[in-house]
């Protein structure tokens, strides 16, 4: 059976989540590469022997790929002491051929100035940042002093080296970000999983629960009957098969997405359930025209609370009631089974019954508590707002925390 769901594109897009780094790794590569293989270039063109030309070549090679780790060192924390000492390397490759090339090597501070901006902290970056670009002019008017147009050339080579440590620091920077996007949507198709199959076990729990509680007392009684009463025992085998429908049916439904429950079909098959269990039912319900989120975990209630009582207890007598308050309708679920058995135990319910409730109702702005009283009742209580706002869905859903967290059960 193939199914589709909202995380589908996220699933199919995420087979390749490296692309993006890698496209921004290789940009940066090619641009700061593109800058030295320019500055070699430059050199081939000026009267320097080969000699000269070979350890010109050397440096540049040499301070690309110190400016590559450095790239790749600044936004790792594990790798900051290794990326100061290859700032420090750079600076003494770039300072000190200024002795013998002298101003034919004024283009290349500018990666100094970038890898300053990437590792220095806080404002100390722009100190260290402004220091390499103004000792790059003042270095022009010192190797040039009294020429003609000296001051001229020195802010051009200033802005040069400016523009050259803007973009090695803009794409070095750009490329964390890629990566840092990159996790991020991993990590978000990773939650998107895990949101899917926490909802599949809830509303398989949630569903199913009920169905398969009332289709194993159905078939319990029908086997009791089947001698005595044939007539009874086919219609609670009839039953039976209504039950079972049901039950696959959810489980498709709960395949393609939440399904909504109808509020006074519940009532209903909880009415008819409750009868062949023996259970003197008292039911009062004042409303179940409701919105259809609210039906639904109205309806979620009644099956976690009926469900509860035909598993965990041995109750003879059950109140169901649904009343409205304003704007509020509040759905309370007491049984007198609860002394004596399991129906109130707080491990019984936390792992996913309560927890399962407790989700819906917040996702409303709503509430769930629980708890027993001192002569064997269990009550089951849900409050849940008609159309909540932010502060109200704020109020309530801490409320519902501190009530399963102090163990109102």
């Amino acid at each position: 059976m193939t199914t589709t769901g909202p995380y589908d594109s996220d699933f199919s897009s995420s087979a390749s989540p490296h692309v993006a780094p890698r496209i921004a790794t290789a940009l940066t590569v090619a641009v700061i590469g593109g800058f030295c293989l320019a500055r070699i270039m430059h050199m081939l063109m000026l009267p320097f022997g080969v000699v000269d030309l070979a350890i010109a070549v050397a440096l540049i090679v040499a301070l690309f790929s110190l400016q590559m780790l450095l790239c790749a060192w600044a936004s790792r924390p594990e790798h900051r002491r290794a990326a100061y000492v290859a700032l420090a390397a750079q600076a003494g490759l770039i300072y000190l051929p200024l002795a013998y090339f002298q101003e034919t090597w004024l283009g290349v501070p500018g990666l100094l100035a970038g890898s300053v901006l990437l590792l220095a902290p806080g404002k100390l970056a722009w100190f260290g940042f402004s220091a390499v670009i103004a000792s790059v002019g003042a270095t022009h008017i010192l190797l040039n002093d009294g020429v003609q147009g000296a001051p001229g050339d020195a802010v051009y080579m200033s802005v040069t080296a400016l523009l050259t440590g803007l973009i090695v620091y803009g794409l070095s920077r750009f490329r964390d970000m890629v990566g840092e996007l990159a996790a991020a949507r991993t990590a978000l198709v990773d939650a998107a999983v895990t949101r899917e199959r926490l909802r599949l076990a809830r509303d398989l729990h949630d569903l199913l629960g009920y169905s398969l509680s009332a289709m194993a007392l159905k078939a319990e009684l029908a086997d009791r009957l089947i001698v005595p009463k044939p007539d009874q025992a086919r219609q609670e085998l009839a039953d039976f098969l209504q039950s079972s429908r049901q039950a696959l049916a959810d489980v498709r439904s709960v395949t393609h997405g939440y399904r909504d429950l109808s509020l006074e079909e519940e009532c209903r098959s909880v009415r008819s359930v409750l009868e062949s269990a023996g259970v003197d039912l008292h039911m009062e319900v004042e409303d179940t025209d409701l919105p259809v989120e609210v039906g639904t975990v109205a309806a979620t209630v009644l099956r976690e609370g009926v469900t509860n009582l035909l598993r965990h207890s041995k109750a003879e007598n059950c109140e169901i009631t649904i009343r409205g308050n304003g704007n509020v309708r509040t759905v309370t679920i007491a049984n007198d089974g609860a002394e004596g058995s399991s129906v109130g135990s707080s491990e019984e319910h936390t792992s996913s019954g309560l927890g399962n409730l407790s989700e819906r109702a917040a996702a409303l702005g709503g509430w769930i508590a629980t708890d027993v009283s001192d002569d064997g009742w269990f009550r089951l209580s849900a409050e849940l707002p008609l159309a909540s706002d932010a502060s109200l869905r704020s109020s309530t859903s801490t409320a519902a925390s501190t009530s399963v967290a102090r163990g109102d059960r």
